[in-house]
């Protein structure tokens, strides 16, 4: 066990899926031609006035109550002044000293251990645009589309102690805001994103270490690499007898590294202000009850129905409940399956694999869940094996088409003629007397070379349990 005990917070942040802005009515789409989604509003004009939408705040309520914090109520906006290229108003809109969500909490799992992680708050602002450095040699360009999009900044306690509870973490919210439908929380375009302080401290101190923030992590591969590397830096400097400077920092996914950006050695003076063009917004009772009525079945809950109903292991469930997406496939398919373990297993399986292959999501799956469902009903009723299963599964992916179809079209059907399988039997014990010998001599791992050549004789189609059955009567009797 390290002497250091690592220190972990995250700030995320998650852009909410409105159809406009936060206080303009410009479209809050990606992908757009640079510019070409920023409204007068957005761009700081002289004499415009900021409307907030509404439904970013139905959206904040949902996540504070999925993750049973406090809800204010009384929230208000303020200006954080600062000065950047691509800020154009020279402030940005947010929350300072009346958030709108407080002190709330998330439960992770890390293997088989629960832990509760402290969420501090979690408040509104508009993002600002976008610097690019590599579209005109020598120059950076501002692209203003994302300004003014409406974002949620949910802030942790201090209450990780490793990159893999950082990561459960991340997950975990991810799936929340999924469910909700409050964020695509495609991480790859921005939706969800995230800076990680990170300090160290002897084991068993109590004081906090100074910490730096990685700023910037868009997807939990890089957030677990970029904290390893950070905490392993952190510990070389202490033990080599320098200091670790409280500093802004990058992460470099291709060395592998973190790379420091700019010193932070004391808070930076945003000058938080009220914004006199927002009035401050009254969160009533009525509201909150208005969105708890339409909350949906969340992440958490979810495993434990699919744990109480279908008899699935906390890990399985874990798995196949991850989002909302991938548990409508699971249960699609277990209708039709009638085999939740089995279902299980090949979702996390054969379909996960081909899924990471291809880099889709289950909703783009080439296999649907009732296709798979059927598959999985063939092997339950032995018209084909789990082994010719994989066969027209493969088929199913690079060709499409019905298990059923697939199944008659290339003769797939198990063979379970007892008669016939008999006869085989029979012949490959009498072609191969010296296994026969050997095995009834207490070599018993023979039966998988019988098992082999019996099932080549076949081209895989006998069934496995009833040819089991038969060689162990034969073999076993000395028949």
């Amino acid at each position: 066990m390290s002497n250091w005990e690592t220190v972990i917070g995250l700030e995320v942040h998650v852009q909410l899926a409105t159809a406009s802005k936060l206080f303009s009515g410009a479209p809050n789409r990606f992908g757009a031609e640079a510019n070409r989604q920023a409204s007068a509003v957005d761009l700081g004009l002289p004499g415009v006035l900021p409307v907030l939408n509404e439904a970013v705040v139905h959206m904040a309520l949902r996540f504070g109550l999925a993750v049973e914090a406090q809800i204010s109520p009384l929230t208000q906006f303020a200006r954080k002044n600062y000065f950047y290229p691509d800020l154009p108003k020279g402030y940005q809109i947010s929350q300072l000293d009346h958030p709108i969500i407080g002190p709330g909490r998330l439960e992770i799992v890390v293997g088989d251990q629960a832990k509760t992680i402290g969420i501090t708050r979690a408040h509104l602002e508009e993002d600002a645009g976008k610097s690019i450095h590599d579209q005109l040699p020598g120059l950076t360009a501002v692209d203003l589309n994302r300004a003014g999009t409406p974002l949620l900044e949910i802030v942790s306690e201090p209450d990780m102690r490793s990159a893999a509870e950082a990561v459960a973490y991340l997950r975990e919210l991810h799936a929340i805001v999924r469910d909700l439908g409050i964020s695509d929380g495609n991480m790859n375009e921005g939706s969800m994103r995230c800076d990680a302080n990170v300090s160290i401290r002897p084991r068993g101190e109590r004081t906090l270490g100074t910490r730096t923030e990685i700023k910037n992590l868009n997807s939990f591969r890089f957030l677990e690499k970029a904290i390893e590397f950070e905490v392993e830096r952190q510990i070389e400097v202490l033990e080599g007898g320098g200091r670790i400077h409280q500093e802004t920092r990058l992460y470099d996914a291709q060395r592998n590294e973190t790379r420091s950006m700019r010193s932070k050695e004391e808070a930076e003076d945003y000058r938080y202000f009220p914004d006199p063009d927002l009035l401050p917004v009254a969160i009533t009772p009525k509201m909150i009850a208005e969105v708890a009525r339409s909350m949906p079945e969340l992440p958490r809950a979810r495993r434990q129905r699919f744990c109480e109903q279908y008899g699935l292991s906390e890990y399985d469930a874990r798995q196949v409940a991850a989002d909302r997406a991938t548990a409508a496939y699971f249960e699609t398919c277990v209708a039709i399956a009638e085999d939740p373990k089995l279902t299980a297993n090949w979702v996390m399986g054969e379909l996960a694999s081909i899924l990471n292959r291809d880099e889709l999501g289950i909703e783009a799956s080439p296999v649907p869940a009732a296709a798979l469902g059927t598959l999985i009903a063939r092997i339950r009723d032995a018209t084909i094996s789990s082994k010719i299963a994989k066969t027209v599964f493969d088929i199913m992916v690079a060709e499409g088409g019905e298990p059923d179809a697939i199944i008659e079209a290339r003769g797939l059907r198990q063979m379970s003629d007892s008669g016939e399988l008999e006869r085989l039997v029979d012949e490959v014990i009498a072609a191969n007397p010296a296994q026969v010998e050997q095995f009834r001599a207490g070599k018993t791992k023979l039966l998988g070379f019988f098992v082999g050549q019996v099932m080549k004789a076949t081209g895989g189609k006998a069934n496995p349990q009833q040819l089991n059955d038969l060689l162990r009567g034969r073999l076993d009797g000395g028949g």
